[in-house]
């Protein structure tokens, strides 16, 4: 039974592998401090935080989010430990609350391996404070018990880590909050909230590893609609998409409206045919006709039984959505969370091995008799044969559910509409124009080094929330690093054309405008087939005079769609505004740019995607080192991709580094050719 803790009641821990769940109304940094018998802190090296995220018997997240796995095995603590404090704090410098007050009560909860509860703590009662110990693990009289904490403090995260008596407080919070800013940008933003319905189909399987990881995939509801059509607030149970990790709900949860007791079935949300007229008999419905107010339809029937002993079939679009783009969107994410915490479940096992054998090791030779003859040698290879045994379990069943996977994969991937295929998928041959918008992007593909070859699709929510930058630079990766300067160039603005040119084939013809800065005029070869297509709002913009004047245009349309919006007067804009989603495509940034364009372009980024107006930057950062940290806030706005394969991104569950792989057409192909054509085509058939 779980135990529902208050301020300062304890509670008995029945075992010592245990996770510990937070769950935040808002992104916040989670850690642990490690304490001594007198609950001193004895330096940096105590203390697992995103910076350094895993110490001996504890493991934390590496990013800010909603929601926290951290993971605790206290036998693998070092003997000195006597408490372990788990630590929450607000993220600084990135445009979140400042204050707990401002948010929801965080809640915390410690479970088992299998995620049964043992204890819950909600942290109420909190409002200036931006840090807060929010509960211990202490060791009392050979037992391990948790007690709930809920210390706050409203100087933050320096002023409670000084309270454990910590030298160098002030620094090593300012180096945490430092990580969590480099984090954040460079996470994958996760899909939106879960509704009660909208758990991920899993399939049956055999009983798991000693290291589970079975949590419902969060899923999208309805598509957001478009920025020059403004609507009202969305409800609180279908929130716009995040961009950080949403929490697991939990009893506090506020309930659901009722479904009506007639949803419909077989349509697109963002297609939902106007309410019915009204009549003489009942009241004018008002209903918002692209807001849902029902569950989604269950998904489709799923495959026969599998033969005992055999690993069910899986089937494309096995998750729930009120079409057959949205299930295969949930069933993609729902790929990209399970292999994510295979992957930790097995990484998590190996470290336990390893750790369990040091311990093995200093136990049995910390006695002089077993340093003499064979006794220790013998003890070194009982700890090492139980290591190993550890390893090949842990990658039996990683093995498993890889194989399961890539069997998920091959049937999905056929399946996949134009906007999350790749190019190279036969789809783009009979590819049409859309009249309506799909609900996501493909911009690449992720994989992990267990098994490289196993590619889970990187999609992106339409309209896009965030911009995108496609690294030019040298980077950390032996791929980019090998590769000459300008080749690399080349690749990156090759890499911005294909994800454009996706872009204007997934959009309803004339609801998407491509614009083109590229000062010196150094990628005409790769910007050749959009220009030769005629798919641009106008030639590329070259010089400083041409950046000028298309950053002038589109900050006029943001500052004017923005005073509408907020006056609830769309139908007052100017006649000759385009109203449709806008794309800013710019090269070799800063070159062409004076101080005054570099503002224009840092407030395109940041307020441009709420009413229409996207960035595309290919940009080398080294380039821009002169602005200094002026420009910092850009690079984090981004988005970061890479023309080259390179292990930068990170998943919102466990903070994986995943490689990401860029997306290209088949060698000799000419679909991009084929796409924008059809492109014009659509355009001219609907005289625009």
């Amino acid at each position: 039974m779980t135990a529902e803790l208050v301020r300062g009641q304890n509670h008995t821990l029945p075992q010592t592998r245990l996770e510990i769940r937070v769950s935040a109304g808002s992104p916040v940094v989670a850690g642990a401090t490690l304490g001594d018998e007198n609950g001193t802190v004895r330096g940096a090296e105590w203390i697992a935080h995103p910076g350094a995220h895993r110490l001996p018997g504890l493991e934390v997240s590496r990013q800010a989010a909603a929601g926290h796995r951290l993971a605790v095995d206290l036998e693998a603590l070092p003997d000195e430990v006597h408490r372990v404090t788990v630590l929450l704090a607000l993220p600084t410098g990135v445009g979140g609350p400042t204050r707990f007050g401002a948010t929801a009560a965080p809640f915390v909860a410690v479970t088992g391996l299998d995620g049964t509860e043992i204890a819950t703590f909600t942290l109420t009662g909190l409002d200036a404070e931006s840090a807060v110990s929010a509960l211990e693990l202490y060791r009392r009289q050979g037992a391990w018990k948790v007690r709930a904490v809920g210390q706050g403090y409203a100087a933050g995260l320096a002023e409670m880590l000084a309270d454990q008596g910590l030298a160098g407080a002030a620094e090593l919070a300012a180096s945490i909050q430092e990580a969590v800013a480099r984090s954040l940008a460079r996470s994958v933003a996760p899909p939106p909230p879960r509704t009660p319905e909208g758990d991920r189909v899993r399939h049956a399987s055999a009983p798991s590893d000693p290291h589970p990881e079975t949590v419902p995939q969060p899923q999208p509801t309805a598509h957001p609609p478009t920025v020059h059509q403004p609507t009202a607030p969305q409800s609180a149970t279908h929130p716009p998409t995040a961009s950080q990790p949403q929490p697991t709900a939990h009893p506090s949860t506020a309930p659901q409206p009722a479904a009506p007791a007639h949803p419909p079935t077989g349509t697109d949300p963002g297609t939902q045919a106007a309410p019915a007229a009204p009549t003489a008999a009942g009241p004018i419905n008002y209903a918002h006709p692209r807001r849902q107010h029902a569950a989604p339809p269950p998904p489709p029937p799923a495959a026969p039984p599998a033969e005992p002993g055999q690993a069910p079939q899986p089937i494309a679009g096995d998750a729930t959505g009120w079409s057959m783009d949205e299930r295969l969107y949930n069933q993609i994410w729902g790929m990209f969370e399970d292999l994510a915490r295979a992957a930790a479940a097995y990484r998590s096992a190996v470290d336990f091995a390893e750790s369990r054998m040091g311990q093995e090791l200093d136990r049995s030779l910390s006695d002089p008799r077993n340093r003499i003859g064979g006794t220790g040698d013998r003890a070194r290879e009982e700890a090492r044969a139980k290591r190993d045994e550890l390893i090949a379990r842990a990658r039996e069943v990683l093995d498993r559910d890889l194989a399961q996977l890539a069997a998920e994969a091959a049937v999905v991937e056929p399946a996949l509409p134009a906007a999350y295929a790749g190019w190279d998928n036969p789809v783009w041959h009979a590819h049409r124009i859309p009249m309506e918008l799909p609900m996501a992007l493909r911009i690449g593909d992720l994989h992990l080094p267990e098994r490289t070859d196993l590619r889970i699709p990187l999609l992106v929510r339409l309209p896009l929330e965030r911009g995108i930058w496609v690294d030019s630079g040298r980077t950390a990766s032996e791929a980019a690093a090998l590769m000459d300067t300008d080749r690399l160039r080349r690749l990156a603005m090759e890499t911005a054309v294909l994800h454009a040119a996706r872009l204007l084939a997934v959009y309803p013809p004339g609801e998407f405008s491509v614009h083109v800065i590229d000062p010196a005029g150094s990628a005409a070869g790769s910007l050749a087939p959009l220009v030769d297509a005629g798919v641009l709002a106008g030639p590329p913009a070259a010089g400083p005079g041409g950046v000028a004047s298309v950053l002038a245009h589109l900050t006029r349309r943001v500052d004017l769609v923005q005073m509408a919006v907020r006056a609830g007067a769309a139908d007052a804009l100017p006649p000759d505004l385009d109203t449709g989603e806008q794309l800013l495509v710019v090269n070799d940034f800063p070159h062409g740019f004076d101080d005054r364009a570099v503002t224009q372009l840092r407030y395109l980024a940041d307020e441009g995607p709420s009413v229409g107006v996207h960035l595309l930057m290919v940009a080398d950062r080294e380039d821009a080192s002169a602005y200094g940290p002026v420009l910092d806030p850009l690079w984090r706005s981004l988005l970061r991709i890479t023309p080259v394969a390179d292990n930068h991104l990170a998943d919102p569950w466990v903070g994986h580094a995943w490689t990401y792989e860029p997306p290209a057409t088949p060698p000799g192909s000419r679909v991009l050719e084929q796409v924008l054509a059809a492109v014009t085509a659509a355009r001219r058939a609907a005289g625009r």
